[in-house]
């Protein structure tokens, strides 16, 4: 897969599989930007990358806006664009409170709606783009004592479905990737315990394969998404989860 002079953006490209797409990318001869809330974190790795790095929050469309402005200015187009920025909140629904519930659906789903809708607009006149979302198993399957978090991953299923149908003719592809359990910062973030080896082996063992993903075997599938190998794939929901939605 091939992304030589290809320009992409990629949000919560400072950590995890945010991460690890945005070396991916840079890896196949792309031009990234990288997007992230996390200032210290993403000027490093765009320093390693040689990338470009805005630092700011995707629940703002008006920065969603000028990142994608700026970036068409600046090189002329928009090939792709990667939303992996997101939050988690680990609580019943009973115990999320009003800021819980309001923050998590600003960034998982206002943001990824205002990237995607910036993109759009960029790519509408080129003739040519695609989107990847980041979705959930728990968008579709659900989980105990992460209500937001499920309900905010179910939109963006289905806002990936809706925006895949409003631009099939429009040279735009938008699909999701739909991660199970991966070794990344979120997946230790906010336990009630102390996050251990075997803690995460606890985690590891409820996945058939018996071992959790590594971020860039996430990576790897976006890129795939991204590409022409996936030229006639739009509004799909891809699964990444070792089987664990199969049983």
């Amino acid at each position: 897969m091939d992304f030589q002079g290809k320009v992409v953006i990629v949000t919560g490209g400072a950590s995890g599989m945010g991460e690890a797409t945005a070396w991916a990318f840079a890896e196949a001869g792309a031009r990234v930007v990288v997007v992230d809330r996390n200032e210290a974190l993403a000027r490093k790795i765009a320093g390693e990358l040689g990338a470009e790095v805005w630092v700011g929050d995707v629940s703002d469309s008006a920065f969603c806006n000028a990142v994608v402005e700026e970036t068409v200015q600046r090189h002329r187009r928009l090939d792709v664009l990667v939303n992996a920025a997101g939050i988690i909140v680990r609580a019943r629904g009973e115990d999320t409170t009003d800021e819980q519930w309001r923050r998590i659906m600003e960034v998982n789903v206002g943001g990824t709606f205002f990237m995607c809708r910036a993109a759009i607009r960029a790519m509408k006149p080129q003739g040519s783009g695609a989107i990847v979302n980041f979705g959930s198993i728990w968008g579709d399957l659900g989980a105990a004592g992460v209500a937001a978090y499920c309900a905010s991953k179910g939109a963006v299923h289905n806002l990936t479905r809706a925006l895949a149908l409003d631009h099939a003719k429009d040279g735009i592809r938008i699909n999701a990737v739909c991660p199970g359990e991966v070794n990344t910062p979120m997946l230790q973030s906010e336990r009630k315990e102390p996050v251990t080896p075997e803690l995460l082996q606890r985690l590891a063992d409820t996945v058939p394969m018996g071992r959790l993903a590594e971020p860039l075997e996430i990576a790897r599938v976006v890129l795939f998404l991204a590409s022409s190998q996936a030229s006639y794939m739009t509004g799909s929901l891809v699964l990444v989860d070792a089987g664990f939605a199969a049983r």
